[in-house]
């Protein structure tokens, strides 16, 4: 840079074209500086960090030249990811061109000629031009503006001007710390409905995904908002993080960072889908090889779920103690009694004590049942959601074989309300895969096919998902049918049960359906069902797949095929119980498998069926009634 610097002090600002060489040439050499450093296996800390610092170097050489005779104030700034100081290869370098008043003929002329330079060099620029004033006003406007200002980073020029932005539109002025949280709590929420809620599709966004880069952004700009923070490492002294916890946050944000990494340079453009077209390369870069077991992609992509797991928790908690620190602060906060062991504080629920679940470790389980049964509550206080987290290691053998454990696991299934959600927490919080080790084998587990969108315990809760709306009125319009059947089913615990297990042993090698079936019944032997229920949720799981399949596949308007799906079935109740797990099982696949089409072939194939079994109850009725005739 030294003598590059050397170099375009002989050039002129009025001729832009005497730099443009040796600009692209210094452009090409940090690009591929930065790419050897990562292909040799550098911290990619150093990497993301060292791209915006080189590219800070090249800027203010630029600025020199071309803004030495320009006629009023101006402040060249780094903002958004450049603000904070990192750059991944293909990013967008996000400048604000700060003007101490309206820009008059010789600063446009400056200005445009600085950015077509940018461009001309092949530096992907994102930019606006503003004045203080309209610093002040679009921030007020647009938290996203908001937001990109709140991390701005003077590059050079002046530093007056730019502390006067900086003042104007901190916290005290616009934006205070309630509402920026407020309206970036809102924005994320309705950043993750666009991806269905879940971090666990096949082909998910690193970046924009729920446990993605923006889900550890949004914590920093809450904690720079509200403490001042400078870097997330200050929320300890804050005591919002542990160690521990930065430790794992930095570690799985280190490991996006060479996802992404690895991205853009395979498309050699800003890519932040991890798409199916993409996934074995990225694996192989990363290392992951193949063995007898597994396959490279799959291990690959099994550590990326589990990192976006941790990630999501993380989010959650700190969200939920900014929530208690600022938006509940100036609530009342005397705790209200459930239990011995629990109470309500500000709407949520926490332990009456730091040693609850060391004495009492069925509480793990607990927890999730008064969840249910008290909807009024908002959640978990952040340190209960930390200390359930750190006593997950209580759920061992003797803790599952626990009669108290086994009992409230029951009731927490059967409860009338709540399941969807509250499974979804016991899931993310780890109890869920604790107390039932074969489902902690299918997180993360992809699914190579041409169905399934989701890994498959994400999969498997959107099938209990689907099972649960089925019951509730206010949905009733979406599948009116099955919501008339699923009122008669005798034991509806029966059915999410199956939904749970069905595909709980993929991955393992052989039937997944068959051993699937076994794990089933243990576990329905272990909880107290009797042998009849234990049939019902096994058989679901053995055959979950032979309604579709028949009704797909098969001629169902031939009564040969109607009486052998008959002759599987055997009885109205196990036909209704197939019936709604196989709806719930083939909308849970993916958006796009479930159509019109093939809830009329399941209808047509229900009725039918329904019409066979009918005709075979009547046809015993009448060959008994002859052998009582006989009889006389």
């Amino acid at each position: 840079f030294d003598a590059l610097r050397q170099q375009l002090r002989k050039c002129t600002s009025g001729q832009p074209a005497e730099l443009i060489k040796p600009l692209k040439e210094a452009v090409i050499k940090t690009d591929e500086g930065l790419k050897t450093l990562y292909q040799n296996g550098s911290d990619v800390n150093t990497i993301v960090f060292g791209r915006a610092y080189l590219t800070d170097q090249l800027i203010d050489i630029i600025y020199q030249v071309l803004f030495a005779e320009i006629d009023q104030e101006v402040a060249l700034v780094a903002v958004g990811g450049y603000g904070r100081g990192e750059l991944h290869p293909k990013s967008d370098i996000d400048l604000m061109l700060l003007l101490e008043e309206e820009e008059n003929e010789t600063t446009k002329a400056v200005l445009e000629q600085f950015l077509m330079l940018l461009w001309d060099i092949k530096l992907e620029i994102g930019h606006s031009v503003r004045t203080v004033d309209e610093c002040i006003e679009e921030s007020a406007k647009d938290i996203t503006v908001a937001t990109n200002i709140m991390e701005a980073r003077l590059l050079t020029g002046s530093q007056n001007l730019f502390d006067e932005m900086k003042q104007k539109t901190s916290a005290p002025q616009i934006w205070d710390s309630k509402s920026f949280f407020q309206a970036k709590l809102d924005e994320q929420i309705q950043r993750n409905g666009k991806f269905n809620d879940t971090a666990y599709n096949l082909e998910t966004n690193i970046k924009e995904g729920p446990g993605g880069l923006r889900d550890i952004q949004m914590i920093g700009w809450v904690a720079k908002r509200h403490f001042g923070a400078d870097t997330l490492r200050d929320l300890i002294k804050h005591d919002f993080l542990t160690e521990e916890e930065y430790q794992i946050l930095a570690e799985n944000q280190d490991f996006l960072w060479r996802i992404r990494f690895a991205l853009h340079f395979l498309t050699n453009r800003r890519e932040d889908r991890l798409l199916f077209d993409y996934q074995r390369d990225i694996a192989s870069e990363l290392g992951f090889t193949d063995n007898e077991h597994q396959l490279g992609v799959e291990k690959f992509m099994k550590q990326y779920y589990r990192s976006v797991a941790e990630l999501s928790r993380l989010n959650e908690m700190l969200l939920q103690l900014f929530q208690e620190a600022i938006l509940y602060a100036d609530e009342p906060g005397e705790p209200v009694s459930i239990n011995n062991r629990f109470q309500s504080r500000k709407g949520f629920i926490e332990v009456i004590n730091e040693n609850i679940f060391k004495r009492y470790p069925f509480a793990l389980l607990e927890i999730f049942l008064l969840l249910e049964q008290h909807p009024e509550l908002k959640g978990v206080r952040a340190e209960t959601i930390r200390l359930i987290r750190a006593h997950r290691y209580l759920i061992d053998d003797a803790f599952r074989a626990d009669l108290r454990c086994r009992s409230l696991f029951m009731e927490f299934i059967r409860q009338p309300e709540g399941l969807t959600h509250e499974i979804r927490r016991m899931h993310k919080y780890g109890i869920l895969g604790a107390y039932l080790p074969a489902f902690e084998n299918i997180v993360g587990q992809m699914q190579y096919d041409l169905f399934h969108a989701y890994t498959v315990d994400e999969h498997t809760l959107f099938v209990v998902r689907n099972l649960r709306r089925m019951t509730v009125p206010e949905f009733s319009h979406e599948l009116p049918h099955c919501s008339e059947v699923i009122q008669r089913i005798p034991k509806p615990e029966l059915l999410y049960l199956a939904g749970l297990f069905h595909d709980i042993a993929k991955g393992r090698g052989g039937d997944h359906s068959e051993l699937g079936a076994e794990d089933a019944i243990q576990f329905c032997r272990n909880h107290g069902l009797s042998d009849y229920d234990t049939n019902i949720v096994a058989w679901l799981v053995n055959q979950h797949l032979i309604m579709s399949r028949v009704s797909q596949r098969e001629d169902i308007s031939d009564p040969d095929v109607i009486n052998r799906f008959a002759d599987a079935v055997s009885n109205r109740d196990r036909l209704d119980y197939l019936y709604l797990l196989t709806v719930a099982d083939m909308r849970a696949t993916s958006p796009d498998v479930w159509n019109s089409w093939k809830g009329t072939l399941l209808r047509d194939l229900y009725d039918s069926t329904c019409k066979a079994l009918r005709k075979r109850l009547a046809s015993i009725d009448d060959q008994a009634l002859v052998h009582v005739n006989q009889q006389r």
